[in-house]
């Protein structure tokens, strides 16, 4: 049996980045609970958990090739920061309009921090954009990961601290009276540190024998249906940081399964998904607010909505995605 190979991540990256934008799209397209696909679909949350998975990996490669903070924090957040402020300045300034003090920015102060940097999510837990000041939060010390660990490689088993912080922020009280308004953040810490620490193998091309891919998959399942059972059965009963810690094994095992069958997909799929990985930050920020709010009245159904959200939101984050380019265009290569 061949081997399973750690730079599938790598060679696949692109691709693995656009299934998980779809299956966060999927995700946010509301269904009923009654609907026998209903726990499948909201599993689909997952999709954040290989973003910052794959993004961690990424940043191990940019970190051991160009050790300079100065140059990765400006490659890194001119990626995102040109797009989050345009589409955050419309969102927020058609909010503000609309509600006034009521609305996510009680005044003008807090309306400037909230386009440049969502300064209501760390605030009052505003999940409108999360996913964007949480990466660039981890963005931030990355680094400072990165050069601990080269030093002191015991240090990876920080990803396990952090399991037991969400602990603490979901179960012990300064904590959680303090910062646990953001246990979305929190709880999303240990995958993106795992990546971190996997990026090293990717880049050495290490394998594992062809033979642990009957536990992968079946590790796999196991973390899959309980997912699904979290969704189906106990949502709302439970803290949900116990569902994220699942999510771990779940992204990770499932990343290696796509991995195996991108190897025999046809390369047309390949190029598509790679296509919507390569404008998910732009997805993101569009399919909710700007696409998905206006097609949700018709009520068209499940599989219609997701399919007209998808189709109407890929040009739109495409036109933004060059939008952005040119704007990135006229700026300098590095401060």
């Amino acid at each position: 049996m061949k081997p399973i190979e750690f730079s599938d991540f790598s060679r696949y990256r692109s691709a693995l980045m656009g299934a998980a934008m779809l299956f966060v799209m999927f995700f946010h397209v509301s269904m009923p609970k009654s609907e026998l696909m209903y726990g499948v679909v909201r599993c689909g949350n997952i999709g954040v958990d290989m973003f910052l998975f794959l993004s961690g990996i990424g940043l191990w490669y940019a970190w051991t090739k160009t050790p300079r903070l100065r140059h990765f924090y400006w490659r890194r957040y001119v990626r995102i920061y040109p797009a989050w402020l345009l589409m955050a300045a419309l969102f927020y300034i058609m909010n503000y309009a609309q509600y006034g003090a009521k609305s996510y920015s009680p005044d003008i102060p807090n309306l400037v921090a909230n386009i440049l940097v969502n300064w209501s999510f760390w605030r009052i837990d505003d999940l409108t954009f999360w996913f964007i000041p949480a990466i660039m939060m981890m963005y931030t010390f990355a680094p400072f990961y990165m050069q601990l660990i080269i030093r002191w490689p015991s240090y990876r088993w920080l990803p396990v601290l952090f399991m037991v912080w969400a602990v603490m922020v979901q179960y012990y009280p300064p904590v959680h009276a303090s910062v646990g308004h953001v246990e979305i953040f929190w709880s999303r810490i240990p995958i993106f540190l795992i990546g971190i620490n996997c990026g090293k193998w990717v880049k050495e091309q290490r394998t594992l024998e062809g033979q642990a891919l009957g536990g992968i998959a079946l590790l796999f399942v196991l973390s899959f249906a309980m997912c699904i059972e979290f969704e189906n059965h106990w949502r709302g009963r439970f803290p949900l940081f116990v569902e994220r810690m699942v999510y771990i094994p779940c992204s990770i095992s499932g990343m290696v399964l796509l991995c195996q069958l991108f190897r025999h997909a046809p390369s047309w799929l390949l190029r598509f998904l790679a296509f919507v990985g390569g404008i998910s930050l732009e997805l993101y920020l569009i399919h909710i607010h700007f696409v998905y709010k206006y097609i949700t009245p018709f009520h068209l159904g499940y599989c219609l909505t997701a399919l007209l959200m998808i189709a109407v939101s890929i040009p739109l984050a495409w036109l933004l995605s060059k939008l952005v380019d040119l704007i990135v265009g006229l700026l300098p290569k590095e401060i």
